[in-house]
């Protein structure tokens, strides 16, 4: 993240470029910059964030084009009336090709991307009414406060302040509670929907985000260029978008100024300096950009502005701050304490499964189990690798739907809910292979556990967020991280990256993300695993300190020292079927529980 004094000087440049004796060249060369990274910056929220690959932003930037350019020449409509009518008809146009398209995943979604692309750029060179290839041309200067903005000088400010808002709103956006949602699609749906994020939702969310960008970029371009047509919203184009985001660094929102800077700098450069070179003419550019990005995938996956900031870290260190609410807030606003859930009685029933069984096809993962876990009790599932004992975890998650059976929580059926609804419920978890987001920080992962517990209204909230009107909410939310972090020892990470934790750091971390999520009941999956002795004897002695204030446990270990001197109750599975159930000296002097794992006794 570009810092303060970085911030100050970037404004400096920009705001100094048009004043000074320099060419108008550079000044037009500078617009156009500006107009490819507000594009960017849409491409990184989209690509580099969301994990969504697309290659037909610049149809998009065609919509918000022809749209000002149709409605100011044939109407004589304001300029401004072309933005908002651009925004409306790319955001519908957006979220219906998002809600078919991105249901799409692995190659298929950038096909379909280019597909669509296709589509609306022979749209835009077939329809008569939009002057088919010769386009429109005699487009009025965008006119403001009375003063025309007739030129690439006195257009450049404009640009700019668009370029920069965007910057501006894209990370407000990211450091806030829907923006960790957004971050957290990269990293697959599986975590974030047991976090409550409705991942379908945020897809389209981003994605009309990213197309509503590019189409403020092609209204600036319609009113820069005086004309519009066909050529710079086609498919080649869209690939130099996307290029631009990932030679940048598509994970960083600053990354899609900087590629934008470097592209547009070097393809001016190429163009002249390969024909000399080669004695050709023609698009060798292209191919120059291929190798460029071929080495930039392979020995800078991130893209240049990670070593942009490395370099800038040793300049100016940062130090970290004391306070994760105070870090982000800074004044903006005192934090309310997140309300909690009340604690169901002791000894009441609140998760019962009866009779639940699972079918994949012909093999039964789990055939007819029945038990019950009462209020601030420790139950474990046990049994040899393969005995469903996971399966059973998915089930009372969320994660699959019984075949048949029932399964209450709290006295509700949830058998049939998905992990989204059932977190809301008060069912908090953690997986058997960690999933965490491991460029975000430690504090950032856990707050992500906190997403239904604040923050009603989708898009309000997203909006809120842009505009940094979330502060107080945003401060709330990690002060319940930060609280979780210290509960279980790792108060001393809130700001590190959670993929340069310790496997068993990172099992705790998942721990504290689900604690975040305020759950009476918390399913824990091999919380031992990766854990030293020492690291295995504070997490029981949490666990127990977690039964002794009303939380209710259900964990899946293999250690059996660990569940032996942990638990209340065990529930051994084997094959998909339970064999035994009781104390944990019960279970132990079970002969069909010794047949299981010892193969018999004498």
């Amino acid at each position: 993240m570009l810092k303060r004094p970085g911030i100050i000087i970037l404004a400096l440049a920009v705001a100094l470029l048009p004043v000074l004796p320099v060419p108008n060249f550079w000044v037009t060369q500078a617009n156009y910059i500006g107009l490819y990274s507000i594009v960017c910056i849409g491409l990184v929220l989209l690509t580099g964030v969301g994990g969504l690959t697309s290659f037909g932003q610049a149809a998009f930037v065609g919509l918000g084009a022809y749209a000002t350019g149709y409605l100011t020449t044939q109407f004589g409509l304001s300029s401004w009336l072309g933005l908002l009518a651009g925004l409306v008809i790319t955001g519908i146009c957006a979220y219906a090709l998002g809600t078919i398209t991105l249901r799409m995943s692995g190659h298929y979604l950038p096909l379909a991307t280019i597909a669509w692309g296709l589509s609306l750029y022979f749209l835009f060179g077939n329809m008569e009414w939009l002057g088919k290839y010769d386009g429109i041309s005699g487009i009025s200067p965008i006119s403001l406060f009375g003063i025309s903005l007739d030129t690439g000088r006195s257009i450049y400010y404009l640009i700019w302040f668009f370029a920069l808002s965007a910057v501006w709103v894209s990370v407000n956006l990211l450091n806030s509670r829907p923006g960790r949602a957004m971050r957290a699609l990269k990293g697959g749906t599986g975590m974030a929907e047991a976090m409550g994020v409705n991942t379908a939702q945020y897809k389209i969310t981003v994605f009309v985000l990213a197309a509503l960008f590019a189409a403020i970029s092609g209204w600036l371009y319609a009113h820069f260029q005086r004309a519009v047509n066909p050529t710079p919203f086609g498919l080649n184009m869209g690939i130099q978008y996307l290029m631009m985001a990932v030679i940048g660094g598509a994970g960083h929102v600053w990354g899609g100024l900087l590629g934008a800077l470097i592209m547009t700098l070097l393809q001016d450069k190429l163009q002249v300096w390969l024909p000399s070179l080669l004695g050709t003419n023609g698009n060798i550019e292209i191919i120059v950009y291929g190798l460029i990005l071929i080495l930039i995938l392979q020995y800078a996956q991130e893209g240049i502005w990670p070593f942009v900031v490395n370099i800038w870290r040793r300049v100016m260190p940062a130090k970290a701050p004391a306070s994760a609410a105070k870090a982000d807030t800074a004044g903006d606003g005192a934090a309310v304490p997140l309300s909690t859930r009340s604690k169901p009685d002791a000894g009441a029933v609140i998760l019962e499964v009866d009779k639940a069984r699972k079918e994949f096809g012909g093999l039964v993962a789990v055939n007819d189990v029945s038990f019950q876990l009462k209020s601030a009790d420790i139950i474990g599932l046990i049994g040899p690798n393969g005995a469903g004992k996971s399966t059973m975890f998915n089930l009372i998650s969320g994660v699959f739907g019984v075949t048949r059976g029932k399964i209450m929580f709290n006295g509700e059926p949830i058998d049939r809910l998905g992990a989204r609804q059932i977190v809301a419920r008060g069912l908090g978890r953690t997986f058997q292979h960690v999933q965490l987001l491991p460029t975000m920080s430690v504090l950032e992962n856990v707050a992500i556990g906190a997403h239904l517990r604040t923050g009603r209204g989708h898009l309000k909230n997203v909006a809120a967020a842009m505009f940094r009107l979330d502060r107080a909410q945003e401060c709330a939310l990690l002060q319940e991280a930060e609280h979780q972090l210290r509960r279980v020892g790792l108060g001393d990470y809130l700001h590190v990256e959670a993929g340069s934790l310790a496997l068993g750091q990172q099992r705790i971390l998942e721990i504290a993300r689900a604690l975040c999520s305020d759950p009476i009941l918390l399913l824990l999956d091999e919380p031992a695993a990766g854990l030293r002795y020492k690291e295995k004897q504070a997490l029981a002695d949490l666990l127990r300190q977690l039964r002794d204030e009303g939380m209710s446990i259900l964990l899946v270990e293999h250690d059996m020292d660990f569940v032996m001197e942990l638990t209340d109750h065990l529930v051994v599975m084997e094959f998909g079927t339970k064999i035994s159930e009781g104390t944990p000296e019960q279970v132990q002097n079970d002969p069909v529980v010794l047949e299981a794992y010892l193969g018999g006794v004498d």
